[in-house]
């Protein structure tokens, strides 16, 4: 006889309840907490222009990526020549080159559907998981049901507010660090906000460690879910490649984070943002705050999608 499977944990389904946003839209609704982004926030957004300086947070799209295999299928991008200086309409015409790109959609700085991870038979809005299929993809809440992702973008720089270059492999990003780093910035999030935290794993990366990178890494804490719910944050993402704590704080729950807010609060979440350039811009303008654009690439029925994202301070 098998075992039977193991079940989450108590402390997980009573979160779950308090970040619950199933129906606060309506029972059609496919996009959750970006419903926060409204016409007004937009408006407020474009204010944050100060300068005009753009800062790309866009991990380059290449073959030597941050993926390791670890994630069955989930390649780095294999690019290949299709057509290089062909006279298409014959010889002496205007001559073009053509290219395509095998990988996976959430291979580099991404986006994570809310239907990326699903929780006891359900997605996000209590839609049944198996309406994902081999053939079609996500049914609902496909990341090409997202739309258009502008608001203000905020950077919580947890490592910073800290006095840190990187925060240590083992630490928890907890609710009590968002509030710091929002405390450090001089900022309040607020409803609609697009929040980026900063632990400052990105380096480890960019210094060549790729397996370093994925593990150990800091990242986000089962309790942050509710920090977010709380100020109505729109979309949340940061500088690693697990977005939470990995290995997890609570030993053989895997991914639970994902589940709170993809499956549970509807909330988009993004990982191998770049941070590092806005880390400094930020210091040097003493402002934590700027117009985000972090556009989908709308595959239809993806589970995600490759982005890159600018900040507009």
């Amino acid at each position: 006889m098998s075992a039977a499977p193991p079940t989450l944990p108590p402390e997980f389904h009573d979160i779950a309840k308090r970040v619950n946003n199933w129906g606060r839209w309506g029972p059609d609704d496919e996009i959750g907490t970006l419903n926060l982004i409204t016409d007004e926030v937009v408006r407020h957004a474009a204010a944050e222009v100060r300068t005009g300086r753009r800062v790309p947070l866009a991990l380059p799209l290449q073959q030597d990526g941050v993926q390791t295999g670890i994630i069955p299928g989930r390649i780095n991008p294999l690019h290949s020549m299709v057509q290089i200086n062909q006279e298409l309409f014959g010889p002496g015409t205007i001559a073009c080159s053509d290219d395509a790109v095998a990988m996976g959609l959430q291979a580099a700085t991404h986006w994570d559907a809310l239907t990326h991870v699903s929780h006891s038979g359900k997605l996000y809005n209590g839609r049944p998981a198996d309406t994902i299929t081999a053939h079609t993809g996500a049914q609902f809440s496909g990341i090409d049901k997202t739309g258009p992702v502008v608001s203000r973008g905020v950077l919580l720089d947890v490592a910073r507010a800290k006095g840190l270059d990187r925060l240590p492999g083992d630490h928890a990003v907890t609710p009590e660090d968002l509030a710091e780093a929002e405390e450090f910035a001089g900022v309040a999030v607020r409803s609609g906000d697009i929040v980026l935290v900063r632990t400052g794993q990105m380096q480890v990366y960019l210094a060549g460690d790729k397996h370093a990178y994925g593990y150990p890494s800091p990242g986000l804490s089962v309790r942050t879910p509710e920090w977010f719910h709380a100020r109505d944050v729109a979309a949340v993402a940061n500088d690693t490649l697990t977005f939470e704590i990995f290995p997890p704080e609570i030993e053989n729950l895997w991914l639970p984070v994902h589940a709170l807010d993809l499956v549970e609060m509807g909330m988009l979440q993004g990982q191998n943002f770049q941070l590092e350039e806005l880390s400094t811009a930020c210091a040097q303008e003493s402002r934590y705050t700027f117009l985000l654009s972090a556009m989908p690439e709308p595959f239809v029925g993806g589970t995600g999608t490759p982005v890159a994202p600018v900040a507009v301070l």
